[in-house]
């Protein structure tokens, strides 16, 4: 065990949680594998040994990858779940849980020095986290290529409430759907005592369905309900789901990530879910049961699918602060790789702040500014209630702009700090700032050119409408304040040239929506034998030039019919950029943009070719498979039927 000082500053900083002054934090390194087979991976810790106050504890768990040895599948390429422990002299206990990604070599995201961090806020574990202990890294994976490195900041301070217990409930993996082995019949009934200094208690679970069956692919992709039961009566209801896979912030991915689940989701942490329990106090004897819906399955090739349950109850004592603000987040402008799909950003700082005291926070004094440059200050007005969060958008902030203007590049520092709650100098300071490294947006001409091809995809299980064509997404651009600039949606088999004017210098925001969530191009369409095709985005200036994209990458020669990792973006693509002046209107924008729809696409008999926007007479040719022109002519018609025979 030791301590150190700016350096655990400046990474706690970059993954976007408060510090306070140096000489307060205190680091304890755990383990530091290789995991290359489904096991336990073991480390002896020695904790602090629980004399000081520790306002918070982090855990992070680095993620990285190497090479396996020749002839290996599925090397780092496949989303398995780990789980994190403590071993005590008297139990053991899950603390966290996070799932591997898909990540496959050659993808833009992942190479041989790809590291990921997975922070998990753990002090609610804080007495298991005591001088000598073990922590175990659960590997359930049946191929290698992913490292380890965890280590425990011990955050010096007060914490919002002391934790005085906990009561392990579940911790185990429980069939689903198996009418000879019910779930319900395992999880049993259990009957606690809080301990002295108990004020209130939480009941904390870490759940995630893996496995699939033959009847609805339970538990991965099937969503169920439970309920808990506090001295026989309901007391919450949950549905196992996270419906945000496609928006996921480690992308792209090999595999199937864009595919929502059972409470996880791949290349993420697993969130803990929480629920309150009533009337507890020292001394308070009471019950607790989860109970899920009834279900029942038909066994797939594997038997049945599971949850894996870990639950815990949580005691706390009374609150240790009445008005306390903490900062617990820079969105933006940060490189932290948790918020990627929100940055480079605008000109408009974005920060999460937590209510840490037993009062309801109505006022937040900000200041906040790029460093070494002229500080703003800005106040928040509204309710937040005690251990509640809130996400807050600061006004746009001059040095951004500035910098932006002058075409600077290279990394840059943002500070932001809490000056006041409720019109008086908050209780505890040693939360209040936090500090981020970014890089500015980058600065595009006021006229682009929306360069899109649509593919024949609508969703897994049909392709395009052949008399109407199906929207498969949209593009828009915004300003800061969300107004509308320019919008389309975008339909099937189609190809657009959409001339953009930026009505004013400043900065926006392009935003690509796909209908089904597969981006413009997921990978399994080039290895597709049934006609299903991708499509593709390109921004261009006037002049026919790529204009580079965050994420994406321009291979020399490429044209709409290139698919790629570059449009592999699941639900949604953002880009913030900054346009220097106004785009130049003449007679000619817009009514040169054309779209071009085919259908059917494969086709059989007949190929129906419609055209909006034609101003003039058009040359169509028709190009197969190995880029031989089959057909060719000229017309001003706005449809055409052409034989395939």
């Amino acid at each position: 065990m030791k301590k150190i000082y700016a350096s655990a500053l400046l990474f706690l900083s970059a993954c976007g949680y408060a510090q306070a002054g140096p000489g307060d934090t205190t680091w304890v390194q755990a383990n530091d594998v290789q995991m290359d087979w489904y096991n336990n991976f073991d480390t002896p810790v020695t904790f602090p040994d629980g004399s000081v106050s520790y306002r918070k504890v982090l855990m992070i768990f680095t993620l990285g990858q190497y090479d396996c040895p020749a002839g290996s599948q599925y090397c780092h390429q496949w989303d398995y779940d780990v789980h994190n422990y403590v071993l005590t002299p008297t139990d053991t206990v899950e603390i966290s849980r996070l799932i591997t990604p898909f990540a496959t070599s050659g993808w833009s995201r992942f190479g041989p020095s790809w590291k990921q961090n997975y922070v998990f806020d753990v002090t609610d574990f804080i007495s298991l986290l005591k001088n000598n202990a073990t922590t175990r890294i659960l590997y359930s994976g049946y191929s290698g290529g992913f490292t380890a490195n965890v280590k425990y900041a011990f955050i010096e301070g007060v914490p919002d409430r002391n934790v005085t217990g906990i009561s392990k409930i579940y911790q185990d993996g429980y069939e689903y759907g198996n009418p000879t082995n019910l779930i319900n019949s395992k999880l049993t009934v259990k009957n606690y005592t809080a301990p002295a200094g108990t004020e209130s208690a939480m009941a904390k679970f870490i759940i995630t369905g893996h496995g699939s069956d033959n009847t609805a692919q339970c538990c991965e992709f099937d969503d169920h309900d439970y309920e808990l039961l506090q001295n026989n009566n309901v007391i919450a209801t949950k549905n196992l789901w996270r419906d945000d896979c496609g928006i996921n912030e480690l992308y792209p991915q090999g595999g199937t990530w864009i595919y929502d689940r059972a409470n996880w989701c791949p290349g993420a942490l697993v969130k803990p879910i929480y629920h309150k329990l009533n009337n507890i106090t020292a001394g308070t004897s009471f019950d607790l049961q989860m109970k899920f819906e009834d279900y029942t399955g038909t066994p797939g090739t594997n038997g049945y699918g599971s949850y894996k349950i870990a639950g815990s109850v949580i005691y706390y004592g009374a609150f240790n602060k009445t008005v306390d603000a903490s900062l617990e987040q820079i969105v933006s402008p940060t490189n932290n790789p948790d918020q990627y799909r929100q940055n480079p950003s605008s000109n408009v700082p974005v920060v999460t702040i937590h209510n840490s005291g037993s009062a309801n926070i109505t006022s937040v004094v900000f200041s906040y500014g790029v460093k070494d440059s002229t500080a703003q200050t800005y106040t928040w007005n509204g309710t937040l209630l005690p251990l509640a969060d809130t996400t807050i958008s600061l006004p746009s902030l001059a040095a951004l702009t500035n910098l932006t203007k002058t075409g600077a590049s290279g990394s840059y520092g943002f500070n932001v700090a809490i000056t006041q709650v409720n019109g008086q100098a908050d209780e505890d300071v040693t939360n209040n700032e936090l500090t981020s490294n970014f890089v500015l947006a980058p600065t595009w001409p006021g006229n682009i050119v929306l360069n899109v091809r649509t593919g024949n995809i609508t969703n897994t299980g049909s392709l395009v409408n052949s008399t109407t064509g199906i929207w498969q997404g949209s593009w828009k651009i915004t300003d800061i304040n969300d107004n509308t600039i320019a919008t389309s949606d975008l339909k099937t088999n189609s190809v657009f040239n959409d001339e953009v004017v930026i009505p004013a210098a400043g900065f926006y925001k392009l935003t690509l929506n796909s209908a089904v969530c597969l981006g413009f191009h997921w990978w399994p369409y080039d290895q597709s034998n049934s006609g299903v095709s991708p499509g593709g985005l390109i921004v261009k200036n006037t002049n026919g030039g790529n204009i580079p994209m965050k994420g994406y990458t321009y291979a020399p020669g490429t044209n709409l019919k290139d698919g790629g990792q570059h449009n592999d973006f699941g639900c949604e693509y953002k880009q913030y950029f900054y346009a220097a002046a106004a785009g130049t209107t003449n007679v000619n924008n817009h009514k040169n943009s054309m779209a071009v729809s085919v259908y059917p696409n494969p086709a059989k008999d007949a190929i129906n070719i419609t055209v909006e926007g034609i101003q003039s007479e058009a040359s169509v040719e028709l190009i197969n498979s190995i880029g031989q022109v089959v057909y060719t002519t000229t017309t001003k018609a706005k449809r055409l039927t052409i034989g395939t025979n």
